[in-house]
C-alpha cells in the first residue's frame, strides 16, 4: 500500500510539472516601474505593487492558443517611467518596450523591437484587479495587451512568412476599441508615429516586403549562420533589398525607422566582417539611404578590418 501511495504521488507530481511545461505562457516579460520624479514613500509603495502586478499580468495571461515550452517563451521587457501622479489613482508615464528572438544553435538573442512610447497615461488602484477584457478599453491593460500582441506578431513573423498577422490584427482591434479614449497614442490624426500607425502600417500591403525582409533576415539568414556563416550573411544582405522596396514607396516611414532602430547595431557588427571593401561600400551606401539617422554607425563598417 505504501508503495502504491508513493507511486501515486510521483505520478501526480509528474503530471503537474508536465502541465506547467506544456502550458507555459508565451511571454517571459520583465516589467520595471520607476519614478525618479516622485519622492513620497506612498508613491514608491504603490509603484512596487504595480510592478509586481504587471509582471504577473504579462507572464501569466495566455495570449495565444498555441503551446509554448518554457524555453520557447518570447524574451521581452517593459520599463515604465512614471513622470507624475496628478491624482491618487492617476499616473502619467512613458514606456520603453523591447523584445528579442533567439538565434538557432547559438546563445545570441537578436533584438526585434525597441521602442519608447511617450504617451502612457493610466489609472491604477492597488485594491482593484488588473484584467484585460477583449473588445473593451482600459487605459492600462489595453496598452499592455497591445504591445503583447505586437511583440508576439513580430516574433511569429520572424519564424514564418506573415505568421504574425493574427496577432497584429488583435493589436489593431485594441486600437479600434480605443478610438473614443481620452488618452493619446491611439488615433491617426494625433501623430504620424504612434500605436495607430505602428499596427496600421504593418498590416498594410505596402509594408509586406518589410515583413518578408524580417522573415528572411532571421529565419533564412541568422538562423543558418551556425552552419553556414557566409551563406546566412548573404541572405541577410539580400533581405535588405526588400526593405528598399518599402523605402522607394514610402521613404522615411515610421515602421522602417522602427525596424532599423532594432537592427542598426547588429548590422554594423555583422557587415564589419565582410572581406571585400566593395561589398562593405555597397551595403553602407544602401543602409545610409534606408536609415539616414544612423549614418555615423554604418560608416564604421568601412573603418573596420577583418585582419
Amino acid at each position: 500500500m505504501r508503495n502504491f501511495k508513493n507511486i501515486t504521488v510521483i505520478i501526480f507530481l509528474f503530471c503537474f510539472l508536465f502541465s506547467l511545461f506544456i502550458n507555459a505562457q508565451e511571454l517571459n516579460c520583465s516589467v520595471q516601474v520607476i519614478a525618479p520624479a516622485l519622492q513620497q514613500s506612498s508613491d514608491k509603495q504603490v509603484l512596487q505593487t504595480l510592478q509586481q502586478t504587471l509582471n504577473e499580468f504579462m507572464n501569466t495571461k495566455k495570449w495565444t492558443s498555441d503551446v509554448f515550452s518554457q524555453d520557447e517563451r518570447i524574451e521581452c521587457s517593459m520599463v515604465i517611467t512614471v513622470t507624475s501622479r496628478p491624482a491618487t489613482d492617476q499616473f502619467v508615464a512613458t514606456m520603453e518596450i523591447q523584445s528579442r528572438r533567439p538565434i538557432y544553435k547559438s546563445s545570441y538573442n537578436s533584438l526585434l523591437f525597441n521602442y519608447n512610447d511617450k504617451n502612457f497615461a493610466f489609472n491604477y488602484t492597488p485594491s482593484q484587479p488588473v484584467e484585460y477584457i477583449a473588445n473593451s478599453y482600459n487605459n492600462l491593460t489595453s496598452m499592455l495587451a497591445f504591445y503583447a500582441y505586437y511583440m508576439i506578431g513580430l516574433d511569429y513573423d520572424s519564424f514564418s512568412l506573415y505568421g504574425g498577422t493574427p496577432y497584429f490584427q488583435k493589436a489593431q482591434q485594441i486600437v479600434t476599441d480605443a478610438q473614443n479614449a481620452a488618452e493619446k497614442g491611439w488615433k491617426s490624426f494625433e501623430d504620424t508615429r504612434n500605436r495607430y500607425w505602428l499596427v496600421e502600417n504593418i498590416l498594410n500591403s505596402t509594408f509586406q516586403p518589410l515583413r518578408e525582409c524580417s522573415y528572411r533576415y532571421h529565419r533564412l539568414g541568422f538562423d543558418v549562420m551556425s552552419e553556414d556563416l557566409t551563406g546566412g550573411r548573404a541572405v541577410v544582405m539580400q533581405s535588405l533589398d526588400l526593405a528598399k522596396k518599402v523605402f522607394d514607396a514610402l521613404p522615411g516611414s515610421f515602421n522602417m525607422q522602427i525596424f532599423f532602430l532594432a537592427k542598426a547595431d547588429e548590422l554594423v557588427l555583422l557587415l564589419s566582417q565582410l572581406e571585400l571593401p566593395a561589398d562593405k561600400q555597397k551595403m553602407v551606401d544602401l543602409l545610409n539611404q534606408l536609415d539616414p539617422g544612423n549614418t555615423t554607425k554604418y560608416n564604421k563598417i568601412l573603418q573596420s578590418s577583418t585582419q
